[in-house]
């Protein structure tokens, strides 16, 4: 059972605030809701959230989760009055995401799904919070067939891989996560992120679609892992925050997939990507490995039929935005 509201608003903390997804969950809660955003820049930044600081029901704070924290010390967060009403929810997002970023990162990638992630829930078993937890298809490991996976699949990990400080972090998160739940009757829930995509993502972050459209704007050659038919499946950020909030007030506990149901050949997305921004550039297909793992496409009747949910936003739609956001992004590096 979750605390109630004192006051004329919900406190929501979300761990990883000033990331890709974190801080796109904060434009729309800050509308309705007082919201904590807790992170460390470790791969989130400051331009992601420079625009709600001057908010007064926005408040940032640059704390790393693997170490414990009092919020009801912190001076910046005294009108929150937390002492008293504490926190009503609770959205984790704190973990690189990007192959990239957790091949720099392996240890922080895999204490923050862990230490980190315990130190959240604490503080959920705490105030009674409801708790999210934003996992991953990562934790379906190799998938055996091309089809879409559902929610009671269970693949292979190699826990010794070169992708399994994210893929058995996410793995581990999701058991500490129903562990809590079991045992302390708190209202926590799992949901499982398949390719989102959108503005704020980070140039240079290794992601498909990021990377291919800053080698377009560059006009240098596109090198993409998998073969020109290969499909993958992406969805807006937008239908992604939409989900996130669906589920926080559900009834459900998951874990649910969030993906999208078109699929786009690999050959498709290059193409819509270099006519988008008119470049000249020339595409180079490779085989995957290492880091980049073949494309998993998502089922996600349990989304649709638990939370009435599926994605709007058309690919070509998206896709103008991320652009528009990436080259202006892209622009400001070229001064600097």
């Amino acid at each position: 059972m979750t605390q109630k509201i004192i006051f004329d608003k919900k406190n929501i903390l979300i761990v990883g605030g000033a990331g890709f997804i974190g801080s796109h969950l904060g434009d729309e809660l800050v509308v309705k809701n007082k919201v904590i955003c807790l992170d460390n820049f470790l791969t989130g930044t400051e331009h992601n959230i420079a625009h709600l600081l001057q908010n007064p029901n926005f408040k940032f704070i640059n704390h790393n989760i693997v170490e414990a924290i009092n919020l009801e010390k912190q001076p910046d967060l005294k009108e929150f009055r937390i002492e008293f009403q504490g926190l009503q929810e609770i959205y984790f997002l704190a973990s690189p995401t990007s192959p990239r970023d957790y091949s720099r990162y392996p240890i922080e990638t895999l204490l923050a799904n862990s230490v980190g992630l315990r130190n959240a829930l604490d503080l959920a078993v705490k105030y009674k919070s409801q708790f999210l937890y934003v996992s991953g298809s990562a934790v379906y490991g190799q998938v055996e067939d091309k089809k879409k996976v559902k929610e009671d699949y269970v693949g292979r990990v190699d826990q010794l891989g070169p992708r399994a400080c994210y893929e058995e972090a996410k793995r581990f998160g999701e058991s500490l996560v129903n562990n809590y739940r079991l045992k302390y009757n708190i209202d926590a829930k799992i949901v499982r992120v398949f390719n989102c995509y959108g503005p704020r993502m980070r140039l240079g972050d290794g992601r498909m679609i990021p990377e291919i459209i800053e080698l377009a704007l560059k006009n240098k050659e596109i090198v993409i892992y998998g073969e020109k038919k290969s499909a993958g499946s992406y969805f807006y950020i937008s239908d992604l925050i939409k989900a996130l909030i669906k589920m926080m007030s559900s009834g459900e506990i998951g874990p649910l997939n969030l993906a999208s149901e078109w699929q786009n050949s690999f050959e498709e997305v290059a193409q819509k990507i270099i006519q988008l921004t008119g470049s000249q550039a020339k595409v180079k297909y490779e085989s995957t490995g290492g880091l980049m793992a073949p494309q998993l496409l998502g089922d996600i009747t349990q989304a649709k039929e638990r939370l009435g949910w599926f994605p709007i936003v058309l690919l070509d739609e998206g896709l103008k935005k991320t652009i528009d956001y990436l080259s202006a992004q892209q622009g400001i590096l070229d001064l600097n």
